[in-house]
């Protein structure tokens, strides 16, 4: 298995407030580990958030004594959002901060899922699928029948969301768990807004995890790069390069 991820400030944005980790090595009972946040809030609030939140839903996975890959990432996300909603009354400027949260463990040929807000993971072999469902503003619209989905992705509040890590004192969060026989790729919204699944597939299917992801930026820069990009790509067949 080889993962490979990437965060890039786009064309736009004038900070990133976008982070991701990902490592093939242990932390704690997971035996792998791929995280994409997408942090909101003035200032630089959204790039503490993201940060904040992924620091420490690790040290907390590395002290967690379960096996349950589920059972880990609900209980760090629980008490990652406490941590944030703390953190957030430090200074005024935090105030209102949170971010997004899609992360995965690969273990025995099965994909443990978490999801808060609209960042998304995708399972991409003989064709696409989108796993996660977005908690936002649009996919209620959507799911309410009051939004045709083929309009869903150039909504004009397609960046509002409902959930997210630190936004509510009592965290939502989704958890799937699915077999994964060839790749899945995490990512923020910077990228599927700019990007359709169809050219997803296709960079994700033409090459390389590494040369994927590299790609996957460059071609969202290239649609005008409008938000952070952010892409981790999970491949279960490619070996580790060192």
């Amino acid at each position: 298995m080889q993962i490979y991820g990437k965060t890039d400030i786009g064309c736009v944005r004038s900070s990133n407030q976008d982070a991701i980790y990902y490592t093939t090595d242990p932390v704690g009972n997971l035996p792998n580990l791929a995280i994409v946040a997408d942090g909101m809030g003035g200032h630089n609030a959204g790039e503490i958030a993201s940060s904040f939140t992924i620091e420490e839903f690790c040290r907390l996975a590395r002290a967690d004594d379960s096996r349950n890959p589920i059972t880990i990432m609900k209980q760090g996300l629980y008490e990652v959002n406490r941590l944030l909603r703390e953190k957030a009354k430090e200074k005024e400027e935090y105030s209102g901060m949170g971010t997004t949260f899609v992360g995965a463990v690969v273990r025995d040929g099965q994909l443990y899922i978490a999801n808060v807000g609209d960042s998304r993971l995708y399972l991409i072999g003989n064709g696409i699928r989108q796993v996660t469902v977005d908690h936002s503003l649009v996919q209620e619209l959507v799911r309410d029948g009051k939004l045709d989905p083929s309009n869903a992705r150039n909504h004009p509040d397609k960046n509002i969301i409902t959930r997210a890590v630190g936004a509510e004192q009592i965290l939502v969060p989704d958890f799937y768990q699915v077999e994964i026989t060839e790749k899945a790729l995490l990512c923020s919204d910077g990228l599927s807004n700019m990007l359709d699944d169809d050219e997803i597939f296709d960079i994700v299917q033409s090459c390389p995890a590494e040369q994927a992801v590299e790609k996957l930026i460059r071609e969202a820069r290239f649609y005008g790069g409008k938000d952070n990009i952010s892409a981790i790509l999970i491949d279960a067949k490619e070996a580790d390069v060192c």
